[in-house]
């Protein structure tokens, strides 16, 4: 048994682009076959809208098999700004044909790349239909970014191993495994008869000028059952050839005299590289929303009004609290944001405020997601007084307060972004721009939504992509932390565009920050599903 492994180069991904492989196990799945056990590969689609899907990839098929874990990694861009809706399917195979109309559908899943990415790793029951268990089997999906570029050539030998098959040869192929961050080994390819092992992610590189290790499984069977199967760790590095006795740890047991079951030979090992990426590491992210109720947007009772809600229950500020909070929510790990309003006269005594609570708990300002948030300003919107001035930075040094806290953790695990929906008509320029370049220097980032039609030449100035934004002592900001967009350029637009616009500059945000500090990403919990 031979097997060359090479190298396929991968392209330059664009600034906020990183790619992202799966990784796809299943367990306990349904049993179609009658005298035998099902044949499952898992499928990829992504939401093109509309209800309409379009094939990514599909693993390969595993036979005989309940619980497959697929060798075949997933390879897809990962979009930070966007909302990428995927579909995951598993089907039983019993014919050579591409398509799966003929074949047994056993369950599926749909879910966000986002909740994957910030997830890491998440296991959901399958589902027949959506909403629909399917009766019996789970999925398990394992996200990892792609950020090393380096890869190994490897020719590999097999001589010697035990016949177990009663009528011809043996069909054997070998298995190689990774170790994760967890300790557990995953798979990383299986062998055909041209295969290509990425050094991707958090595992141990296997060669190169540091000594990394593998987990090898040779079946001699062909079957993958497990019944033949031998281990061992092996450590591979830079190297012409090297041997290993490939062991069986029942028969080793058994025998005294017994020394292996065959030899697998690493005729050769070279280090390759593909194409470097520019890639963003994840991190926990906790969001502000604060929403502008000042005088200035009008009679919420009006229809002129920015706050005047259609018959479909909707305005300019929760279009845009949808469009970014759908895509900021998967990153949060108990998805609870803090809202709060300001410029208005809240009750009970109706003294202006720029900083309440959107469902007036200020103890406990938090909404459950996104939904949470539009309620709470459902509820609020009658209660309170339009009024004024449009103050940012009392919400800015909120904020700003919470970021110091956490910078001094001295470590990567929390960065804030501050989402600010406005008409634009600022009164404390110059105390928001001192909030600014304080917080630039912490680990936070400002977006501003203006709505309406007003002169936004304010936040322009505050974004600060004309010039750099600087406090009024002359103090530059460390580094750009501000994106502002006006909601009216994506009045013909496609609704996920505002969200791509705004957010489009978070990531590079983030590293910048950590970079400056020279903090390595950590471990986050996972969040809720």
């Amino acid at each position: 048994m031979a097997h060359s492994l090479s190298v396929i180069p991968t392209q330059m991904a664009s600034q906020c682009v990183s790619k992202v492989e799966l990784s796809i196990s299943c367990s306990n799945l349904l049993d179609k076959d009658v005298g035998s056990k099902s044949d499952p590969l898992c499928v990829l689609l992504q939401s093109i809208g509309d209800d309409k899907w379009t094939e990514l990839d599909r693993t390969e098929q595993v036979k005989n098999c309940q619980d497959p874990e697929f060798s075949k990694k997933l390879l897809l861009d990962y979009h930070f700004e966007k909302v990428q809706k995927l579909k995951l399917g598993v089907y039983d195979i019993d014919n050579k044909s591409v398509d799966l109309k003929d074949d047994d559908f056993l369950g599926g899943l749909e879910c966000t790349l986002g909740q994957i990415v910030s997830s890491k790793k998440i296991t959901r029951p399958l589902q027949l239909k959506k909403g629909k268990p399917a009766g019996k089997g789970t999925i398990t999906i394992t996200a990892e970014e792609i950020k090393d570029n380096r890869a190994i050539v490897l020719e590999v030998e097999a001589k010697g191993l035990d016949k177990k098959d009663l009528f011809g040869k043996s069909d054997p192929f070998l298995e190689f495994f990774k170790q994760g961050d967890d300790g557990k080994w995953q798979l990383v390819h299986r062998t055909e008869v041209l295969i290509t092992i990425f050094l991707w992610g958090s595992c141990n590189p296997i060669c190169g000028t540091e000594t990394g290790y593998v987990k090898k499984k040779v079946d001699n069977h062909g079957d993958g059952d497990g019944c033949f199967v031998f281990e061992e760790v092996v450590y591979i590095v830079h190297c012409d050839q090297v041997e290993f006795d490939c062991v069986h740890p029942e028969k080793k047991k058994k025998k005294k005299s017994y020394k292996n079951s065959g030899v697998i030979s690493v005729k050769s090992c070279q280090v390759a590289f593909f194409t470097n990426m520019d890639h963003h590491s994840w991190f926990l992210y906790f969001s502000k929303v604060g929403i502008d109720f000042t005088g200035s947007n009008g009679d919420p009772r009006s229809p002129q009004s920015l706050h005047y809600l259609s018959p479909d229950g909707l305005n300019q500020y929760l279009s845009a609290t949808w469009s970014v909070g759908l895509v900021v929510q998967d990153y949060d790990t108990d998805k609870l944001f803090p809202a709060f309003g300001f410029g208005a006269q809240v009750p009970p005594d109706f003294k202006v405020s720029h900083e309440f609570a959107l469902n007036f708990n200020p103890s406990n300002p938090y909404c459950q997601g996104v939904q949470g948030i539009v309620e709470a300003y459902r509820m609020a919107l009658p209660q309170v007084k339009l009024y004024g001035p449009t103050n940012f930075s009392p919400i800015i040094n909120h904020v700003a307060g919470i970021a110091s806290g956490a910078a001094q953790q001295n470590n990567a695990s929390q960065y804030f972004v501050l989402l600010i929906i406005t008409d634009g008509e600022i009164t404390d320029l110059d105390q928001t721009r001192d909030a600014i370049v304080k917080a630039s220097r912490l680990p936070m980032s400002i977006i501003i939504i203006g709505v309406g039609e007003a002169d936004f030449k304010a936040m322009e100035l505050l974004d600060g992509d004309d010039g750099v934004l600087k406090s009024l002592s002359g103090e530059p900001v460390t580094r750009d932390i501000v994106q502002f967009v006006p909601l009216r350029q994506f009045a013909n637009a496609p609704k996920e565009a505002l969200a791509q616009s705004v957010l489009a500059e978070v990531p590079n945000q983030l590293v910048s920050y950590f970079k400056m500090l020279k903090l390595d990403p950590v471990n986050i919990p996972a969040p809720k599903a």
